[in-house]
């Protein structure tokens, strides 16, 4: 029975979202709406379609399932660490305000050719490659779950009509088409948050916040501390986010990007209500799989709809950055979009699809291989710490491009060498480098010790080869 509806549930969401777009996008967008979003007429999005669109997009389905699961282990800083991250809007959102207002940039990429150079910007667009690249199938396999075990003909199943159905209404409108079917997808997320709120919420309260350990509790402080160094890179290697911050006036821009953090953070403090549930109850297994089931049915199809949500609206947004990335960002290009760009990128994403899906094929290579692969195709936060320096501190006339390399390759080789060290179980970096304690502990260390590495990197280059100032 459970099976059934659930397949019923996901052909209903094809056609919510199919009908969305077919009273939203027209069968033939321009390419300037391909690209940028604009209607018909060619406005700019307005701020609700802004908002809605930056916080949906952010509200991933492995986020949910990393905001339950640190909130399972952590208690409520788990919850609150990992809602830290979404000050990342603010990040982006006061940074790219003054680039644009300072100088007339299309992208980040432009800013970098006209700030740092040609090759630096190719540098930057290949880091961004690889988390489009992550967040295909990153999220492609939390909400396959749902259907099947890893590896199941149902999991596959799943994986692959989301995929091509996202793809499908990607190809026709590119970047109008997400924003748009954004809009609708935020509101289902945030009825089905409520749903699940007011049933979880009573257990909750009426037992209590759950109490953890001290040592646990410092753990959870050392991971809210590690979320708010990595806050001032983060955002820079996201294109979900910067394409869109360029979309509408400078400052429209700025406060829909502060509300959408506010929106989107705030759903994921909520949602770790669920890693609350399932620490006060002593629930075992993973949070947003395990508390559903105990609900029955009902429940158990309400997570299944807000996982599908989520990951179809980070998977359009994911599909029309790269197609502007190829199309557009990596060569530089300037002015008004053109259809022969426009088919380039609806290639691109076509191919994003494929290649991002692969790594789900690492269920077949072994307990020790297979995730070995995923844990090193994954480029985190550490990889890009460099990125702070490089955007938060380009005000400086006198830093070029050795700034850039000297802040970029610190911060890459720091991030290869933590991934190293976890994939290969070895000890590559000295206990001396922690920072609090718990899992977190290196990791808070690695990138606060990084972090300033990075920027004197940048000030270095800034003076020892100074730029003419731009």
């Amino acid at each position: 029975m459970l099976s059934l509806l659930s397949w019923l549930l996901l052909l209903g969401y094809g056609f919510f979202v199919y009908r969305a777009v077919q009273k939203t996008t027209p069968h033939r967008v321009s390419a300037s709406q391909f690209f940028q979003g604009e209607s018909g007429r060619g406005k700019a999005p307005s701020l609700p379609i802004l908002v809605a669109s930056a916080a949906i997009s952010w509200i991933f389905a492995k986020s949910i399932d990393n905001a339950a699961s640190l909130a399972s282990v952590f208690g409520v800083t788990g919850g609150i660490g990992y809602a830290i991250y979404y000050l990342s809007f603010v990040t982006a959102a006061v940074a790219i305000y003054y680039l644009r207002v300072r100088g007339d940039y299309q992208s980040l990429p432009d800013f970098i050719v006209d700030k740092y150079g040609s090759l630096c910007a190719k540098l930057f667009l290949v880091a961004i490659a690889i988390r489009l690249f992550n967040e295909v199938w990153s999220n492609t396999k939390v909400f396959s779950l749902y259907f099947g075990a890893e590896g199941s003909l149902g999991y596959w199943i799943a994986a692959a009509f989301v995929t091509v159905f996202t793809v499908y209404y990607s190809l026709l409108g590119g970047l109008r088409s997400s924003l748009l079917t954004d809009s609708a997808q935020m509101l289902l997320v945030a009825i089905l948050l409520v749903v699940i709120l007011v049933t979880l919420g009573p257990g909750v309260t009426s037992e209590g916040l759950p109490v953890v350990e001290s040592e646990t509790r410092v753990a959870g402080l050392t991971f809210c501390g590690l979320a708010f160094v990595q806050i001032f890179s983060y955002p820079f290697h996201d294109p979900v986010i910067t394409d869109r911050a360029f979309l509408t006036s400078p400052k429209l821009t700025m406060r829909g990007f502060i509300l959408a953090g506010v929106i989107s953070g705030g759903f994921i403090l909520l949602f770790s209500t669920v890693g609350l549930y399932t620490l006060r109850f002593g629930i075992e297994g993973k949070a947003i799989l395990g508390v559903p089931s105990l609900f029955g049915l009902p429940m158990l199809l309400v997570f299944n709809a807000i996982m599908l949500t989520s990951a179809g609206s980070t998977l359009d947004s994911t599909f029309s950055s790269t197609a502007k990335l190829t199309a557009r960002d990596w060569s530089h290009r300037r002015g008004h979009p053109t259809e022969s760009q426009a088919y380039l990128g609806r290639w691109a994403m076509i191919t994003m699809a494929i290649l991002g899906n692969l790594p789900l094929l690492s269920v077949y290579l072994g307990d020790k291989i297979g995730p070995a692969i995923i844990l090193a195709t994954t480029i985190s936060g550490t990889m890009v710490m460099g990125l702070a320096p490089i955007f938060l501190l380009s005000f400086i006339p006198t830093a070029g491009r050795v700034s850039f390399h000297f802040a970029f390759w610190p911060g890459l080789v720091l991030g290869i060498l933590l991934v190293l060290e976890n994939a290969l179980d070895a000890e590559i970096f000295p206990a001396w480098l922690s920072i609090g304690s718990g899992e977190y502990a290196q990791d808070l260390g690695i990138n606060l010790y990084g972090l300033a590495l990075c920027t004197f990197g940048y000030l270095l280059g800034a003076i020892l080869v100074p730029a003419k100032g731009k």
